[in-house]
């Protein structure tokens, strides 16, 4: 069955196609009459008007174009969510697509959304560089969410990522963690001003920072935890993780379960974003809000706010973000059950003024200052030393009674409470012990005590 054009609506209404058009743009010079004439005969027709048709005739086009970054992070499905809720109020079509986080491939799909020549064009989080939005800027209104911008025809709606990871830090801290390491969102456009909230709040906690590369996604998250687990042991692994976003504090958390740390008992885990998955009990994640509806609708008004108000000045909306505390963030374990050395604080923390906000993004994580691993004893230092060994041995202290035993070899070593057996030189050089210690040694033997400065004798003289 062909479908249906809008001649067919003006002969099954009996009226012209230009009062079909007229209708169709919900003129106000058409009678209410006509009108319902009109639109009866396009719902039995099952008519639906070509928005860019209709755009193109009006010079005036309803549809909005949408860039989602990744369709995978619940995050950016709910401010799509705010910004339908508002599209619909204001009488716009969503039209979306997906960059998937690659510069490349956001460039064609931005080309693609203006290609339907849209009122405005929404960019959640991309990864383009700025030169291509200020291109897309000239064929219309941009808003950039969860991104920066200083072009003029560039509008943006971010939450203050400083102060959110500030919000962690604090939390943390105030909980009594003093190794929390940051898991890096690397190029994602929010990152930036994460890893200088955590650094700024680390610094006025007196702590050291670490800041981890990785990425938004839950296999960065478990694979920075993997470079954690090679670069520290267990007694000085970090207490507290604050991730990038809740995708990755996910993969974190995994990561952590699977080397057979609790999440929180052994290490404390902060996402960002509260998305929904973040409230689900695996367990309950605590996290930095955004508030993404709010983000959605702010990005729909500034567009209307160009397109119907005629505003020519940039607009840049920052929300505030706040703390949900839920059930991967708890203290410390105590020094005494061993997850913890015994005085982290003076283990852990900075002893300098030196501000960590400048502290560079290793490429590989590296142990901060103060986080070195405890000295481990060599293996050699374990085994016993044989009877037969070549090391030098300490000759004898005259000043140190002996004490005997059952042994008929009362000797001690110097460092242990545990009887050591000495040397075979120091054997044949030393007289034994008398039977009977009370009594004194008979006339025709020497009762005076070897000369500590010469050496032992040797066993064939």
């Amino acid at each position: 069955m062909a479908r249906p054009t809008m001649a067919d609506v003006a002969a099954r209404a009996g009226v012209s196609r230009a009062l079909v058009s007229l209708v169709m743009r919900d003129s106000p010079k058409v009678s209410a009459h006509r009108r319902r004439a009109v639109l009866a005969a396009a719902e039995d027709l099952g008519y639906r008007p070509h928005a860019m048709a209709r755009s193109l005739a009006s010079g005036v086009s309803d549809i909005v174009g949408v860039m989602v970054s990744d369709l995978r992070n619940p995050f950016f499905a709910e401010v799509v969510e705010g910004m339908d809720d508002a599209a619909q109020e204001a009488g716009l079509h969503l039209v979306l697509n997906t960059g998937r986080r690659s510069a490349v491939r956001e460039q064609a799909a931005l080309d693609s959304l203006l290609a339907f020549r849209p009122g405005g064009v929404i960019l959640l989080s991309p990864v383009l560089p700025a030169a291509a939005i200020r291109a897309a800027a000239q064929h219309g209104p941009v808003v950039l969410v969860s991104r920066g911008s200083t072009a003029p025809g560039v509008d943006t709606v971010n939450d203050d990522g400083v102060t959110g990871a500030g919000l962690a830090v604090d939390h943390l801290a105030a909980l009594g963690h003093r190794r929390i390491v940051h898991l890096d969102g690397g190029a994602a456009a929010t990152s930036a001003a994460r890893r200088r909230g955590y650094r700024e709040a680390m610094s006025r906690h007196g702590l050291a920072p670490m800041v981890v590369p990785s990425e938004h996604t839950d296999a960065a998250g478990a694979s920075a935890v993997q470079a954690l687990l090679n670069l520290f042991s267990r007694i000085d692994f970090p207490t507290a993780l604050v991730c990038g976003n809740d995708f990755n504090a996910l993969g974190a958390i995994a990561a952590l379960r699977e080397a057979g740390l609790r999440v929180p008992d052994d290490v404390s885990v902060v996402g960002y974003d509260n998305t929904s998955i973040a409230a689900m009990p695996h367990p309950a994640l605590t996290t930095v809000d955004q508030p993404r509806n709010s983000m959605g609708r702010l990005a729909i008004r500034a567009l209307t706010e160009r397109l119907r108000e005629g505003r020519t000045t940039a607009t840049h909306h920052r929300v505030e973000p706040s703390l949900v505390v839920r059930a991967t963030s708890a203290a410390p374990r105590s020094p005494n059950r061993g997850a913890i050395r015994a005085n982290p604080e003076k283990s852990y923390t900075t002893t300098g003024s030196r501000s960590s906000s400048e502290s560079p993004i290793p490429d590989n994580p590296a142990t901060p200052p103060g986080w070195g691993r405890p000295a481990m004893p060599r293996r050699s230092d374990l085994r016993p030393i044989p009877p037969n060994s070549k090391r030098p041995t300490k000759p004898p202290d005259p000043d140190q009674p002996t004490t005997p035993r059952h042994s008929k070899d009362p000797a001690r070593s110097p460092n242990s409470d545990r009887p050591a057996r000495p040397s075979k030189s120091n054997r044949l050089a030393t007289p034994p012990p008398s039977r009977h210690p009370t009594t004194p040694p008979s006339s025709d033997r020497s009762a005076t005590p070897p000369d500590p400065s010469r050496p032992p004798a040797s066993p064939n003289s």
